[in-house]
């Protein structure tokens, strides 16, 4: 187990990953990327409890992931039936992070975000900007952008289909789809492909 860990988490944290892993009886599964998800939590068809994270998050993303569904886990050994991010589900995942709240284990330029997000942890780390945007940091280049970063009016490809970047509706964006003509509201994190025109 630890050594598939070394692939994904950072050193400093792996010891104590494992014996958390140990301690929760599940199978854990690193698969391809999703669009919609870095993780989920769910009984299996064989009545196992089975997570599984993506394999293309950076390490401190990984690490976070891994917390947060091993958090949905042990609420519902503790809970059954809660909801899924109540605040049942919240304090057990401040609890299990605290330990890896440690510049040993997470960077100086995360630290502090990561610290201010688990005061109140929300379904997705995504929808806190500034932790995003400290997380991003450190992922391969890639060729995406948050869409709270590319220019109001500009156009940007999602799934394979062109938008039209419109008003900030308090924390989402009016965007509209030029083949169809329809507004859709996006996450102001949602990565987008934006389209340069020269």
């Amino acid at each position: 187990m630890q050594e598939i860990l070394k692939k994904y988490i950072p050193e400093a944290s792996i010891s104590l990953v494992a014996d958390l892993l140990n301690k929760y009886p599940h199978q854990l599964k690193i698969v391809n990327q999703r669009q919609t998800k870095h993780g989920d939590f769910r009984l299996s068809k064989d009545k196992k409890y089975q997570i599984t994270i993506n394999n293309n998050l950076n390490q401190y993303q990984f690490l976070l992931t891994l917390i947060h569904e091993v958090a949905h886990l042990v609420t519902h050994l503790n809970h059954k039936r809660v909801r899924p991010h109540g605040k049942e589900w919240k304090q057990t995942f401040q609890h299990l992070m605290l330990p890896f709240i440690h510049p040993d284990i997470y960077p100086k330029e995360i630290l502090p975000h990561l610290a201010n997000y688990l005061k109140n942890p929300k379904a997705s780390t995504d929808s806190d900007v500034r932790l995003a945007l400290a997380m991003k940091q450190f992922s391969e280049k890639s060729d995406k952008s948050f869409i709270f970063e590319i220019p109001f009016e500009s156009e940007f490809i999602f799934k394979n289909r062109i938008f039209r970047k419109g008003n900030k509706r308090r924390t989402r964006f009016e965007c509209l789809e030029l083949k169809t003509k329809r507004i859709y509201l996006f996450n102001q994190n949602a990565e987008v492909e934006l389209i340069v025109t020269i």
